[in-house]
């Protein structure tokens, strides 16, 4: 749980003696605290991401408490830094000018135990809370493109991220493959055995296929009932190929284990690799190259199913 884990908070200010007792105060709190002596040095390690809270003294050297705020909030933080400025000016004026520069919220030095801990009890509120929103926004996110059955991406992640590849490739003269697999006479698997076995034949199916795949560029999505594409960049068709036939045999060779049974089933490929075409917007290259692999799929089937095609050039 989020909640549970301490915060990492940033001190900035060059008053050894302040810092002494904010550190050891906030420390005793269970805040995890680092020290730095000046403006540019704070802006240096917030810009590392590594922290949720910054406590600031409004004079210091280099950059002052308000320049870093205005700084801080250029900066693409990978998530929202709750600022507190210390300040030792008076007026509503002063306060006024901190929290425009980006500030969340003040208190004046030399600052109260009860009231320190207190306004950083509620910017840790703020902290967690927007903690909570960014990881729920995130799961949204994952599952409006993961197939909810399998696991892999769906459909709707391919129509958006296939494009993207194609443009890739298209920009660094790279190849580009992808793989349309198909499981044969699985209709036959869900008549005799029942659908959830079918649903488990499908899973173990798709954690085969991952198997043989490259971790840090291949992907695969579910492009409907039984049919799968795989997405091959920096892969020839030759590569592709090779990959298709591995997925093939390690299909073919073994039984899936369903709860049911040992169900053998085969599965047929079909291979296209990108030709790039001047002047073709993306979404007419994926669609001829998504029908391209499929043509070379249906010869799969056609030829007696159990084998790897390749597109026609």
């Amino acid at each position: 749980m989020i909640d549970s884990l301490p915060l990492h908070v940033l001190l900035a200010d060059d008053d050894p003696t302040q810092c002494l007792f904010v550190s050891r105060l906030l420390r005793r709190a269970g805040y995890v605290v680092d020290v730095v002596g000046d403006g540019e040095k704070a802006l240096d390690q917030i810009a590392t991401g590594s922290y949720q809270m910054l406590v600031t003294d409004w004079e210091m050297p280099r950059l002052d408490g308000p320049t870093l705020c205005r700084r801080v909030r250029e900066l693409a933080l990978p998530s929202y830094l709750y600022i507190l400025i210390l300040t030792g000016h008076s007026t509503t004026q002063s306060v006024v000018a901190g929290l425009d520069a980006g500030a969340d919220d003040y208190i004046r030095k030399p600052p109260n135990e009860a009231e320190l801990l207190a306004r950083l009890s509620a910017g840790r509120r703020v902290v967690r809370l927007e903690q909570s929103l960014r990881e729920s926004t995130a799961r949204v996110q994952r599952l409006s493109i993961t197939d909810e059955l399998l696991g892999v991406f769906n459909r709707r992640y391919l129509n958006e991220k296939l494009p993207d590849e194609i443009q890739r490739a298209h920009r660094y003269k790279r190849p580009l493959s992808i793989v349309i697999a198909d499981l044969d006479h699985f209709k036959n698997v869900n008549d005799r055995f029942g659908h959830q076995a079918g649903d488990e034949v499908l899973k173990s199916f798709a954690r085969l296929a991952q198997s043989q795949l490259r971790q840090s560029c291949d992907w695969i999505a579910r492009f409907g009932g039984e049919e799968f594409v795989l997405v091959l960049p920096e892969a020839t068709s030759a590569g592709a190929v090779s990959t298709a036939e591995k997925i093939r045999q390690a299909c073919s060779c073994a039984p899936l284990l369903t709860a049911p049974a040992e169900i053998r089933v085969t599965a047929s490929f079909g291979v296209a690799e990108l030709q790039w075409e001047e002047g073709k917007p993306p979404a007419a290259e994926l669609d001829f190259l998504l029908r391209r692999a499929d043509a070379a799929l249906y010869r799969s089937k056609n030829d007696g199913r159990n084998r790897v095609t390749q597109a026609e050039p």
